[in-house]
């Protein structure tokens, strides 16, 4: 693999002064031979202009959290990467390649997850170049190659999680956003490293069931929403009923048999329990009658 090697070139407003100035004298050398009739001067002077206008095409700009891949006939030959306007050989090739940090966004993929149940997913990956020379030699658009990789891993990662756990404790792709998280940046990390990419962060941005089964995903979740919060009625309605039974035995003016407490507790559970309220009847006889 061709590994990144920074190169030192030179300051470019120092090779511009001394371009311009070499060509100013030679002008005016030539300016000088013409008048005396001097041919050998006026040879030497043009040729010292053409090599001026040679060294100037050597001169190029690099902007910070930038690097430029410097090529001589297609041979690597290292990468610049200090700001401002340098200078290097002329018949090095320049290219530019952006340091700065990128995120790309996936396209909403349509995938199962380890369950089988057709689901929609996107990520977010946050990136940058880190090794100029694999981004350039050992992938051939590593940009595209970003974007390839990042969708087969969201793939991979879906088929290995269920949407939702049915058992607690258990990860999935909705209740474990941190988890899936460092295992998607990890994942992608990997698939990247030899186009010298980094992966800062990894996210899911969009889940969703496939519209096929989203109705019937969303009364299950419902349905399982209702279980729990009845669930949570009944432990406070079976509390209180305790409660009012442990207050009743300890006073001394209501006296309660085994079928009183019953009739008691029936009553209470149907009032606490009931999703109306509940509707009052006025017993004219006997608790018996």
């Amino acid at each position: 693999m061709i590994r990144e090697r920074e190169r030192q070139t030179a300051s470019g407003m120092l090779m511009l002064s001394v371009f311009l100035i070499v060509t100013l004298v030679a002008v005016g050398g030539l300016v000088r031979a013409a008048r005396a009739d001097d041919g050998g001067v006026a040879v030497v002077c043009v040729i010292v202009i053409a090599l001026c206008s040679v060294g100037v095409v050597g001169l190029f700009t690099v902007a910070p959290n930038e690097g430029r891949v410097l090529q001589l006939f297609g041979a690597y030959r290292g990468t610049a990467k200090e700001e401002g306007l340098r200078w290097a050989n002329p018949f090095f090739s320049k290219k530019r390649i952006s340091l700065r940090v990128r995120n790309f966004e996936s396209a909403h993929l349509k995938v199962n997850d380890t369950d089988g149940n057709p689901i929609e997913i996107a990520a977010i990956v946050v990136w940058r170049v880190v090794d100029t020379a694999e981004a350039v030699f050992e992938v051939d658009d590593y940009e595209h190659y970003v974007k390839i990789q990042t969708e087969s891993a969201v793939r991979n990662l879906a088929t290995h999680y269920p949407y939702d756990a049915h058992i607690e404790g258990h990860l999935s792709l909705r209740g474990s956003t941190d988890e899936v998280a460092k295992r998607l940046r990890s994942e992608i990390h990997d698939r990247l490293a030899k186009a010298g990419v980094d992966v800062i962060e990894a996210r899911i941005s969009h889940l969703a069931y496939a519209q096929e089964i989203a109705a019937a995903m969303l009364r299950r979740q419902q349905a399982g929403a209702i279980i729990a919060a009845r669930q949570k009625i009944v432990e406070g309605a079976v509390g209180m009923v305790e409660m009012a039974l442990d207050m009743l035995s300890k006073s001394t003016q209501v006296k309660l048999d085994e079928e009183r407490k019953a009739a008691m507790v029936s009553n209470l559970l149907v009032v606490l329990c009931a999703d109306r309220e509940a509707q009052p009847v006025v017993n004219t006889g006997t608790l018996y009658q």
